[in-house]
């Protein structure tokens, strides 16, 4: 089947009371595995293309999102694709064209005016190609830590900051932070529930990795109905490929450790899918 549009597929999840896990594609391995656990799970999933990502690829995004436009033709469940973490105005610019039905603009390390500003640009352009637009306000990723003054979202700030910029969807700072993958990130469910009452579109959760399953199904039930779940993936592939080779000194074929590689990811992305509702 073609690509879903995630505006779709984030309508459907919140019906049901659950939320659409978007996993990070880095390479063919990648995109194989995250819809292979999708269709174990039988959930719809979100394929995204970082702005990391088009740079690792020495800035070629059409390949990419070839190779994810093929798995999703014969998939067996609704598959969407989403550029995420952008702060590239070109990139945002060809977007539709590459087939993307969403992009996530991030300025949330742009003072809150510069922010609303650039992704108010950003939004508008995009609404007129037909895509669905996701922001940020907090800070997941900052350097202070997920606790420290000012990293969390701010309810005032974040309904004014959807109706300035008229954004699709929301991600918030409520407890998880990136690059952190050791188990025991404590979610504010309380913050996440003022949110929840003050903004009127969709509520994204960043850097769940290092959220326990029954927060994260907390949240989910609080609000959520977009999961960004990148780094438990990379964390499933590099130790999967440890074990290869740890195991063996003497194996050189990449298809060796590539293979247990995309089966421990799609393991993993069919996992969390399943926390998700």
């Amino acid at each position: 089947m073609p690509f879903a549009a995630t505006a779709d597929l984030v309508s459907a999840a919140a019906l049901r009371r659950g939320a659409v896990g978007a996993f990070d594609v880095v390479t063919l391995e990648h995109a194989e595995a995250i819809v292979a656990g999708a269709e174990a799970a039988g959930r719809a999933v979100l394929l995204q293309v970082g702005q990391g990502t088009v740079a690792y690829h020495q800035g070629r995004l059409a390949p990419v999102t070839a190779a994810c436009r093929e798995l999703a033709a014969a998939a067996g469940v609704p598959i969407g694709l989403h550029l995420d973490h952008l702060d590239d105005d070109e990139l945002a610019a060809v977007a539709a064209a590459q087939g993307f039905g969403s992009l996530m603009f991030d300025g949330s390390r742009l003072p809150f005016g510069e922010n609303v500003v650039r992704t108010r640009a950003v939004t508008r352009r995009s609404h007129l190609a037909g895509l669905w637009v996701e922001a940020e306000l907090g800070d997941a990723r900052g350097a202070g830590g997920a606790h420290a003054p000012g990293a969390r979202t701010d309810p005032d700030e974040a309904a004014l900051f959807v109706a300035e910029t008229s954004v699709d969807a929301l991600a918030v700072a409520v407890g998880s932070r990136a690059a952190t993958t050791a188990p025991g990130a404590a979610l504010d469910l309380d913050l996440l529930a003022r949110l929840h009452a003050a903004v009127p579109v969709p509520l994204v959760l960043h850097a769940s990795s290092a959220v326990p399953d029954d927060a994260l199904a907390e949240a989910v039930a609080g609000g959520i109905v977009k999961v960004n779940a990148g780094a438990a993936s990379d964390v499933a592939f590099t130790a999967a490929v440890r074990r290869t080779l740890g195991a063996d000194a003497d194996v050189t074929d990449p298809r060796r450790w590539l293979a247990p590689a995309r089966d421990a990811v799609a393991a993993e992305v069919a996992r969390i899918l399943g926390v998700l509702g």
